[in-house]
């Protein structure tokens, strides 16, 4: 999905700053409007990686700053005190662009927190359940996610995939989906349904499996099935 609020409104200031201040929060006022109807992703992850991109641009920012050559802006006699101004570069921008950052971050923060609270909020509704003997190899397996809105119950396999870089370690969630239940075939029981997987599957005997449940019918692309992986992962890095 292509973002309206991005990167380059905040460091392409070529045109009118007050343009490119509408432009941002039209690009606000669209994901508000999807807060709203509780849909959070890809939204919030989005928000959270432009303010950490656009708080490191301003931080350098400054510290280039201090790097210009600067020149005497006002001597005060009184107090004994020089005032300098920086002189940028001819034809430079990054003192529009310096403005529009400091000015922008915090009405993305803002709309940051408001998308944390309504994730917070469907993560407390959502419960885990393992689903008979968990084995331990986990890094494959079976989890089960009721859509409310559509009445069904969505079966997915995963795989736990680890890669490192230079700093650090990370993991992802690839997931597959398998088959829907419809509303009476999702009232067997989660070891039930387990067990027919096992049958249709030989490759996984054993596989570890998780069960979610919710009262919510909030969205499922946006906002259940997001916030239902984010859980597994932090199930499995236990």
């Amino acid at each position: 999905m292509a973002h309206s609020l991005n990167l380059d409104l905040f460091t392409r200031v070529q045109s009118d700053f007050e343009s490119q201040q509408y432009k941002i929060l039209a690009g606000l006022k669209a994901i508000s409007e999807d807060f709203q109807m509780n849909k959070i992703y890809p939204h919030l992850s989005h928000l959270v990686e432009l303010y950490t991109t656009l708080d490191d641009i301003l931080n350098r920012l400054q510290d280039l700053r201090n790097e210009f050559p600067k020149r005497i802006k006002k001597i005060d006699f009184v107090n004994e005190v020089i005032e300098h101004e920086v002189v940028f570069v001819d034809g430079s921008d990054l003192s529009k662009v310096e403005d529009l950052i400091d000015w922008g971050l915090p009405l993305i923060k803002a709309k940051i927190e408001e998308g944390k609270t309504i994730y917070e909020f469907v993560n407390d509704e959502i419960k885990l359940e393992e689903v008979g003997i968990i084995p331990n190899y986990t890094d494959e397996g079976y989890f089960f996610v009721p859509d409310n809105e559509e009445s069904r119950l969505l079966l997915f396999q995963y795989e736990l995939t680890v890669f490192e870089s230079s700093q650090d370690k990370y993991r992802s969630l690839k997931t597959a989906f398998l088959k829907g239940l419809e509303q009476e075939g999702a009232h067997r029981s989660p070891n039930a349904i387990k067990l027919d997987l096992i049958d249709e599957n030989k490759q996984l005997p054993n596989p570890a499996t998780f069960a979610f449940n919710t009262d919510l019918d909030f969205p499922f692309r946006e906002t259940i099935f997001p916030v239902t992986k984010r859980k597994l992962l932090q199930q499995l890095y236990e």
